[in-house]
């Protein structure tokens, strides 16, 4: 799969977060976020291990019992079934790799 770069295909998740998926396979899927300022990811868990990258932004992570403030470069991985939840402190940016593919985040057609 290869797909061109686009600023449109977003769509909101929660109330200022935008997500689109960039491409996707058998076993992984690769998606960006925009998160607004204040926007918040209630605490939750799910079976995908989750990979990310800080592209622009800060926020703070909620990672089992620890908190974590991530800037532009940080790195995370997320086992799955872990809960966790994310504040959105700066617009923020990220790229993120769920495996197995998390088949809601798959493009309507």
């Amino acid at each position: 799969m290869f797909t061109k770069q686009a600023d449109s295909g977003y769509r909101d998740l929660l109330e200022g977060v935008q997500m689109k998926t960039l491409a996707y396979g058998d076993k992984t899927l690769l998606a960006k976020f925009k998160l607004r300022k204040g926007a918040a990811i209630p605490v939750h868990n799910h079976m995908h291990e989750q990979t990310g990258y800080m592209v622009a932004g800060k926020m703070r992570f909620t990672i089992g019992a620890d908190s974590f403030e991530c800037e532009p470069g940080d790195t995370w991985c997320i086992p799955g079934e872990v809960a966790h939840g994310v504040e959105v402190l700066e617009d923020s940016v990220v790229v993120e790799v769920f495996s197995p593919v998390r088949e809601d985040y798959l493009p309507v057609t």
